[in-house]
């Protein structure tokens, strides 16, 4: 079963923050990250992002929570884009944004919506 985890969150991981990402992470680890990266993919997106009951849409704004409220902000930035390619419309993701400052905060608000504004410009300049 281990093996059709990683398959799954081989596809799902693909998908959500684009192959490139993904290939460049597999094809960049060594000896010491190379456990890791299968851990990654086979435990966060193959046991969880693989799950049924909430769509993929809904992870990335659970995510976009999370990480912003946790200051992840590379991760926030990753998962943003996995939003955007998940259908979240810039509206959802601002009401997100503000969901997290008012229960993590407004500095984490704040640098959340700053991050965002980097990707938002990025999207808009034609940036993958």
């Amino acid at each position: 079963m281990s093996n059709d985890l990683y398959e799954k969150g081989l596809e799902i991981r693909r998908a959500v923050v684009g192959a490139e990402y993904v290939d460049r992470a597999l094809s960049e680890a060594d000896d010491f990250t190379r456990d890791f990266q299968h851990l990654v993919t086979e435990y966060c997106w193959g046991a969880g992002w693989g799950r049924d009951a909430l769509s993929r849409r809904d992870r990335s704004l659970l995510n976009l929570a999370m990480l912003g409220a946790l200051n992840r902000g590379t991760e926030f930035k990753l998962h943003l884009r996995g939003a955007l390619r998940n259908g979240c419309t810039m509206a959802e993701i601002q009401d997100t944004l503000i969901q997290l400052a008012i229960y993590a905060g407004i500095p984490a608000g704040v640098e959340a919506f700053r991050l965002a504004g980097e990707v938002f410009a990025e999207a808009e300049a034609g940036a993958p």
